[in-house]
């Protein structure tokens, strides 16, 4: 099969990268000969297998990084993919600091990738916790409780958004600020948005 198409759009993001830039030239050059479409999501290059995302480039203060979208089900027969936090489910980084690491490297990332296609054309799903397995912090049972309402457009959004906001509101140690944070964002929720919108 021929070298996949080059979006215009990725290079236009290359064109501006500031940091990375090398780094960024060569995972573009690894991705692409391994037959993926090139596409640009989320503000980044984005390489997909009949249009199910199966990487993505990005860069970040400290590295930059191949991020699969499944990495959860990969094998990881070197021990090199990394969860950003706890809370992230199904993708993994592989994360890089310099463009002689990518280099040392080709043939194992090239290896990560076809892994991640097959296990695409598998069909093979990552088996997400559950909205239900999280926990409900006692400040927003509470309200609740006070304002039967927020409960009922709570329990309309998608579970996405019911995990944003369940992770939002759980994070702080204070009862205080789980309250305020909690306040805050009653009115988004009652209007049936996500945390972020």
């Amino acid at each position: 099969m021929a070298k996949s198409e080059l979006n215009p759009k990725v290079d236009e993001f290359l064109s501006k990268a500031k940091k990375w830039k090398e780094e960024f030239e060569k995972l573009r050059s690894i991705v692409l000969d391994c037959d993926l479409t090139e596409e640009f999501k989320w503000m980044h290059p984005c390489y997909t297998y009949e249009q199910k995302n199966i990487v993505l480039i990005h860069g970040f203060k400290e590295y930059c990084a191949l991020l699969f979208h499944k990495g959860a089900l990969l094998k990881d027969a070197h021990g090199i993919l990394i969860q950003q936090t706890e809370n992230v489910q199904a993708g993994r980084q592989i994360r890089f600091t310099n463009v002689q690491e990518i280099v040392e490297m080709e043939a194992i990332l090239k290896a990560y990738i076809h892994e991640a296609i097959e296990v695409e054309k598998a069909g093979t799903e990552v088996d997400f916790k559950k909205t239900t397995e999280y926990t409900i912090p006692e400040e927003l049972q509470n309200k609740f409780d006070e304002i039967p309402a927020l409960k009922t457009a709570f329990e309309a959004l998608t579970p996405g958004r019911q995990r944003a906001y369940l992770l939002h509101f759980s994070a702080p140690k204070q009862s205080k600020t789980r309250e305020s944070r909690i306040e805050k964002s009653m009115q988004q929720i009652l209007n049936g948005k996500g945390l972020n919108e």
